[in-house]
């Protein structure tokens, strides 16, 4: 008989495989860059299409021919500051010590957070300093009011430095182009698509076993040893499957424009309808599905690039 491999299926590296608590991600680790600059920036997936690219790269096989590369489209309306937070080192990590509120706030800001709160004062002291930011989905095309809010850490060793950076932007709009540079890595943080509770032949890709199996098909043929008398979380089981906080790193930048009708399909994207506002154009597929609301922040782990050269973008209906 062949000697057939099988791996177990389902990583480890992801476990629980649990919903996530809110329908965008949290980020519990900034990347470390050079200067005084916003780490963050926050989207909304329009959907996906593909792009006619010249492959610049020297050592590929493809090297200045044209290749189809699949490319996925985030809006990105302005964001608007809601207040500076300062926080001190103490035993338990960082402290909130104060908040310091922008004057200029959006009326849609109620539907999302009370705006009666007493504003702090500015401390002489603190250990770090971040900057509250929340979305306009009003100029978009969702057909929400409704903002999220995000706390988005400010890169820098210099506190006075971070400080005055951050005051410069706290009563005016971010745009995207102050936070990312044509051709750049970009991490992406997301919550993907939710599927519900599934059972482990989709959720695990467990073999279907024959009609005379003992009590089930669609289950894991053992549960596990005698020794120890339990069964290991390890085994696949039916659960929640999709709604996961998930990351992909190293997404390549490919475009940032302000022209929505380089990229706007004839009859709009499909479940998201048309781009009004700037974009960002990453190459490849991103967690979740249209509407989704994405965070983006520069690479963490970064390494070399495909150069490519964009020279015709599909504008076929995707209806």
């Amino acid at each position: 008989m062949p000697n057939i491999h099988r791996p177990r299926r389902g990583s480890l590296q992801i476990w629980p495989r649990k919903r996530a608590k809110r329908i965008y991600a949290r980020i519990r680790n900034w990347p470390k860059l050079d200067g005084t600059k916003l780490l963050a920036f926050i989207g909304y997936k329009a959907g996906m299409t593909h792009v006619m690219a010249k492959d610049l790269s020297p050592n590929t096989m493809y090297k200045n021919q044209l290749i189809s590369v699949p490319v996925t489209i985030i809006e990105c309306p302005p964001l608007k500051p809601l207040s500076l937070r300062f926080y001190k080192n103490s035993h338990d990590g960082l402290k909130l010590i104060s908040e310091v509120f922008s004057q200029k706030m959006d009326k849609d800001l109620k539907r999302k957070t009370d705006l009666s709160k007493k504003a702090g004062v500015e401390p002489k002291e603190f250990d770090d300093i971040k900057l509250v930011v929340y979305t306009q989905p009003r100029l978009s095309g969702l057909g929400k009011k409704k903002p999220e809010v995000l706390e988005v850490a400010i890169s820098g060793n210099d506190n006075k430095q971070k400080l005055d950076f951050a005051k410069s932007l706290l009563d005016k709009e971010i745009r995207l182009e102050d936070v990312f540079k044509d051709h750049k890595l970009i991490d992406v943080h997301s919550v993907t698509k939710g599927k519900g509770y599934q059972g482990p032949v989709k959720r695990f890709g467990v073999t279907i076993r024959q009609h005379k199996a003992e009590k089930t098909k669609r289950g894991p043929a053992s549960l596990g040893s005698w020794t120890p008398k339990k069964v290991l979380f390890s085994v696949a089981h039916a659960g929640q499957m999709g709604y996961h906080q998930r990351t992909e790193y190293n997404k390549q930048n490919l475009l940032i424009d302000s022209d929505p009708k380089k990229i706007n399909p004839k009859s709009g994207f499909l479940h998201y309808g048309l781009v009004k506002n700037q974009y960002i154009m990453l190459k490849g597929s991103i967690p979740g599905p249209a509407k989704r609301t994405i965070i983006l922040t520069p690479a963490t782990r970064s390494k070399s690039q495909h150069q490519l050269e964009i020279k015709s973008i599909n504008l076929d209906s995707k209806q």
